[in-house]
């Protein structure tokens, strides 16, 4: 299959120059092709996959028939076109949250949800938070982000009520392992894991009644999408998220 792709990527260049030896081709025939086939309906990303065929081919033909130069070097493809992330609305976010369950799972799952939307965490974050993380005085935690970067996230205040419940329902595991310092956990008292947080998103949403696909990074999603909103604050909001 890559050698059939790769062909067909060959003859769009030589249809576009039917008469033209290989040899020939200059940096300007490659770009006007490009063009013709940008004008046709090739998007971004299968025009680099074409550029980076004919950009081998060439080079295989300097190293093995002796040609002087590859006119295709320099050349990038047009910019693919990217979507911008799903979110979910404030009042969909709400109804998500709004866990008036007391059991164990709900006052946790409650916290969960509560920290992803008001602190905009990663997945991976999230799970690895410890209780030594969490300063309760001026309602912020120091999370270890991607390239383990550390930055300080503020957590609102509903979040830190729900926090609070959780870790005096987290006392109550019974045979809870004084190492075990991960504030998020399950029922025997193990680390939460990212599966398992991911499955009780989709729990609570279908619950809840939200008809969306949710997952974590749609909760960061949208909590960036919300605060920029308010704030029309950029540079801020990266900070925020790390």
């Amino acid at each position: 299959l890559t050698i059939k792709n790769y062909h067909q990527d060959i003859l769009l260049l030589q249809k576009q120059w039917p008469n033209k030896k290989f040899n020939a081709y200059t940096n300007r025939d490659v770009r006007q092709s490009v063009s013709i086939l940008h004008q046709k309906g090739l998007n971004g990303k299968s025009l680099s996959r074409v550029l980076s065929s004919w950009r081998g081919f060439f080079d295989f033909l300097i190293h093995k028939h002796s040609f002087q130069q590859n006119p295709v070097l320099g050349i990038k493809a047009p910019k693919a076109k990217k979507n911008l992330p799903q979110t979910l609305s404030v009042d969909q976010i709400i109804k998500l949250i709004n866990i008036t369950d007391d059991s164990f799972l709900g006052i946790r799952d409650r916290a969960v949800m509560e920290l992803f939307y008001y602190s905009g965490l990663r997945l991976s974050e999230l799970v690895n938070l410890k209780i030594a993380d969490l300063n309760i005085h001026d309602n912020t935690a120091s999370i270890i982000g991607k390239g383990n970067k550390s930055r300080i996230v503020p957590i609102g205040k509903y979040a830190m009520k729900s926090l609070a419940r959780w870790i005096s329902m987290r006392e109550k595991i019974k045979n809870l392992s004084q190492e075990n310092k991960f504030i998020f956990l399950s029922e025997k008292g193990n680390p939460l894991g990212p599966r398992a947080v991911q499955y009780r998103l989709k729990y609570w949403a279908i619950k809840q009644g939200i008809p969306e696909n949710i997952h974590p990074h749609l909760m960061r999603h949208s909590f960036a999408s919300h605060i920029l909103q308010s704030s029309q604050d950029l540079r801020a909001v990266q900070e925020l998220l790390g």
